[in-house]
């Protein structure tokens, strides 16, 4: 069974989804939480495979107990949400979320969303995808723009190597810049764990990485684990935007 923590603050809401999520035989509601702070404390008591979380939660926001929940492997988070703001979107994404989604979603697609999230597969809705992509894309800075090696910053200008984040608040850091060192800690994956670090990077999922490298998806799933692991990520998405800041795809 796959067990599922809901996080929203409509009663309604929560009830639809119980409802809906409970009508696949292998998923299982274990609580419902009207905050962020509960469902991180649920998240803790319950250890559930899925979170399925709200953003716009009165007191503690759920892209806050998104970054708590996996920074400490409580569970995977999905967020299903009605905003598509490329501020929450990659907020989610920053703080470990395992996938995006709105509630306009179709019901197959919110239970088949789960059971990826719950097998370590990523989820992003259509509506976001292309804007993600874009915005990975322009978040790569060209070769020209590197200022040369000891040249000091000239005051009151940005640094003409940095980086945007992806359409993310200012203040919010990277996938690399989360990390102490990225480059370094790529030298901890042995090769097998390098080329599934790659096949993150082209956003395969853990059957197609599978399929790619003749192993099983138990496997596959154990291999991703200890990449997200030696990386010192919280998701797969954040090991993809590694891959691709240490050039790795």
């Amino acid at each position: 069974m796959i067990r599922v923590v809901l996080a929203d603050d409509h009663a309604a809401v929560r009830a639809g989804l119980r409802f809906l999520l409970e009508t696949a035989a292998d998923i299982e509601v274990v609580a419902e939480v009207g905050d962020g702070a509960a469902a991180v404390e649920q998240a803790r008591r319950l250890r559930p495979d899925v979170v399925l979380m709200d953003v716009r939660m009165p007191g503690t926001d759920g892209i806050t107990a998104t970054a708590t929940i996996t920074a400490e492997r409580l569970a995977e988070v999905l967020v299903l949400t009605t905003f598509d703001l490329d501020e929450y979107v990659t907020g989610a994404l920053g703080a470990g979320a395992a996938g995006y989604l709105l509630k306009s979603a179709e019901p197959h697609e919110l239970v088949d969303a789960v059971r990826r999230v719950a097998d370590g597969d990523g989820v992003l809705a259509p509506e976001v995808t292309r804007r993600v992509i874009r915005a990975l894309a322009a978040a790569q800075p060209a070769p020209a723009q590197r200022a040369p090696a000891g040249r000091p910053d000239q005051p009151g200008q940005p640094h003409p190597s940095a980086s945007p984040s992806v359409v993310a608040p200012p203040r919010r850091q990277s996938a690399t810049e989360q990390v102490s060192d990225p480059v370094a800690r790529l030298g901890d994956l042995t090769p097998r764990e390098r080329d599934v670090l790659e096949a993150l990077g082209r956003g395969l999922t853990n059957q197609q990485i599978a399929t790619e490298l003749f192993v099983s998806a138990a496997t596959a799933k154990t291999h991703v684990s200890r990449v997200l692991m030696k990386l010192g990520v919280s998701s797969r998405v954040q090991a993809a935007l590694v891959a691709r800041d240490a050039g790795e795809r």
